[in-house]
């Protein structure tokens, strides 16, 4: 049990760790278009995200797959930045049931993504790869109790915003996944020069 602790604890600390926050404005950016009363649509998209790196430690951890942590760095911003313009050129969040079932399958291969920014940490945590279920396990369960503590202070902040100081929601939207955007771009142009 001991050891399903430190890696529950080592997931936690490693999502909730404000220097990697390209995981952080993911989920801001994934939230921004959702109102607190779309709680469980948020719930599911995070943890279809979950889902998607859980398989990405699974699947790089055992050797089956891997790919270059420069083209992972690359891509994590560019899924930021997907995300960030989906939510500025769609006029109207999508609810009904196709358009939500195209939003969790992004946010599951953009969980892909992400999985491979954690896979080569975690994989050179576990000792053997044939121990790696209760870590596994456990790290997972860190990362997805850290999202839902983001997610959560992230629609608090929304409806203060949105409920409270009565912020219309395109605008809110709009401020929100422009920040993202353009920190996804910086980030972005940042990797294209660097050698």
């Amino acid at each position: 049990m001991y050891q399903f602790e430190f890696y529950l604890k080592l997931g936690f600390e490693h999502i909730a760790n404000l220097n990697g926050n390209d995981h952080i404005i993911f989920l801001v950016a994934l939230c921004a278009v959702y109102q607190i009363r779309e709680w469980r649509k948020i719930l599911i998209l995070v943890t279809a995200f979950t889902i998607g790196h859980s398989i990405s430690l699974f699947v790089v951890s055992l050797n089956f797959f891997s790919i270059s942590s420069r083209i992972i760095k690359f891509l994590i911003p560019a899924t930021i930045l997907i995300t960030s313009l989906q939510n500025i050129i769609t006029k109207k969040p999508i609810i009904n049931s196709s358009g939500m079932f195209r939003n969790y399958l992004a946010a599951l291969f953009f969980g892909l993504i992400h999985g491979m920014d954690f896979s080569n940490y975690f994989k050179a945590l576990i000792m053997s790869p044939d121990k790696i279920l209760i870590p596994l396990l456990g790290f997972n369960f860190g990362i997805e109790l850290g999202q839902l503590l983001i997610v959560f202070f992230i629609v608090f902040i929304s409806f203060i915003f949105l409920n409270i100081l009565r912020v219309k929601h395109f605008k809110w939207n709009l401020f929100i996944s422009g920040a993202a955007f353009g920190t996804s771009l910086i980030s972005l142009l940042e990797l294209s020069f660097v050698e």
